[in-house]
């Protein structure tokens, strides 16, 4: 993931601390699965130390690793948009330490700051077209015929 889309490069520090005033520490021994896609997606998290990796179903396979996220990089989206259901599933790969949010309250604070709801929005949207993109290329070398398109 670029550093764009980190939480400490992605928000200003007015709204990155209005965030943080609504953030618990909580920890995940490794192989924690967080959620499963189609679950319903209430909470996020930041990250602190170690590794999470995103996975996606694939039907009559193994759930495919999409991407490995790291230190300040933000875990779900799902939760910012309707009917707020995760799009991928979340295990742990390492010991996790990580900053977790309620997903209702932060909504609220973005319907009553329109400030920090545009910061959110615009931190989630990169993050979004951003795992999309890692979908796709992650898709396309484990199940596409070699030889068969551009990522252009």
């Amino acid at each position: 993931m670029t550093s764009a889309t980190t939480m400490t490069t992605a928000l200003p520090a007015e709204q990155r601390a209005a965030l943080m005033r609504l953030a618990r520490e909580v920890a995940f021994a490794a192989g924690t699965r967080l959620f499963e896609e189609g679950g319903r997606a209430d909470r996020f998290w930041i990250v602190r130390t170690g590794t999470v990796a995103l996975d996606l179903r694939v039907p009559g396979r193994r759930p495919a690793v999409i991407e490995t996220l790291g230190h300040s990089e933000l875990i779900g989206w799902s939760w910012h948009f309707p009917p707020y259901r995760w799009q991928l599933g979340a295990a742990a790969t390492s010991p996790v330490r990580a900053y977790e949010f309620d997903a209702g309250s932060v909504r609220a604070l973005c319907a009553e700051d329109p400030a920090f709801g545009r910061a959110i929005a615009c931190w989630v949207g990169r993050v979004v077209a951003q795992r999309l993109h890692a979908s796709r290329i992650r898709l396309l070398d484990l199940y596409a015929p070699y030889g068969s398109g551009s990522l252009v």
